[in-house]
């Protein structure tokens, strides 16, 4: 089932204090959303609230068009999940325990695992390359083998949007790589609605279908990558010169900050 989430007009904060002011965002269906911006920007506090899990001051966060307010938090994992920067670290558990968490949302207290349930267990241990592991504690793990058995958590709970966090944090090269091959895959080959937060400007021009560029907590700029991360746009966020060109064989984008000792 395919799930458009929204959020409109979102005025979200803490105590005292307004971070994000009238964001409006869409998660579509086999599309992969980026949100970028500095640190600071509101990115993960937008992520945060689309997943009902930071209050929102006003504004609303809609599921097909519908407000998600009167939804149970059981019924609204079984169409969301999110992958956040924050995490436990359980002890006394395996990988596999941990990825049939995700399960939690479709099962009734107690019950035993349906087929279904071991299906999905299944498909997200092999997409996140983690079912060799699945006996080993997971306290035992490094950082970046236990990001990928949180996504792979994530991704058992079957959801039609999945939102992450900067997935990528703590991996090496190949699991990144891994990772945003992963969430292309979500999206073309499943109809996924991904909203993703990056850092890497690179990363987010590579995998993105659309972006949305956040400074102090308001939109920049969002659509089209080649619109959004311009040289303008970026340059005058991060507040540093930077430069966006086009590989003439590729069509990639490309984003390179200019730096008084790094070599270009």
């Amino acid at each position: 089932m395919t799930t458009t989430l929204a959020g409109h007009d979102l005025v979200l904060g803490y105590p005292r204090t307004t971070v994000v002011h009238g964001v409006s965002v869409d998660i579509r269906p086999g599309v992969v959303t980026a949100l970028v911006g500095p640190n600071g920007s509101g990115k993960s506090t937008v992520l945060r609230s689309l997943a009902r899990l930071h209050p929102v001051t006003s504004g609303s966060v809609e599921l097909d068009g519908v407000d998600s307010a009167p939804l149970n938090a059981r019924a609204f994992a079984r169409r969301v999940t999110l992958l956040s920067q924050s995490r436990p670290h359980p002890s006394g558990v395996t990988v596999q325990d941990v990825v049939t968490f995700g399960r939690h949302p479709h099962r009734h207290r107690f019950s035993a695992l349906s087929a279904d349930d071991h299906r999905a267990i299944d498909d997200a241990m092999t997409l996140t390359g983690v079912t060799a592991m699945a006996d080993r504690p997971v306290d035992q793990l490094s950082g970046g083998e236990l990001q990928r058995v949180w996504l792979a958590s994530c991704l058992a709970q079957d959801t039609g949007v999945i939102l992450l966090d900067e997935p990528t944090n703590h991996l090496d090269l190949r699991y990144q790589v891994e990772t945003l091959d992963l969430v292309r895959d979500l999206a073309d080959h499943h109809g996924t609605a991904v909203g993703v937060v990056l850092h890497d400007l690179n990363q987010t021009a590579a995998v993105a279908d659309r972006v949305v560029l956040l400074h102090h907590g308001r939109v920049i700029a969002a659509g089209d990558p080649a619109d959004v991360l311009t040289s303008d746009h970026l340059s005058e966020v991060y507040g540093l010169l930077i430069d966006t060109t086009v590989d003439p064989e590729t069509g990639r984008l490309r984003i390179d900050p200019r730096s008084r000792h790094l070599r270009r």
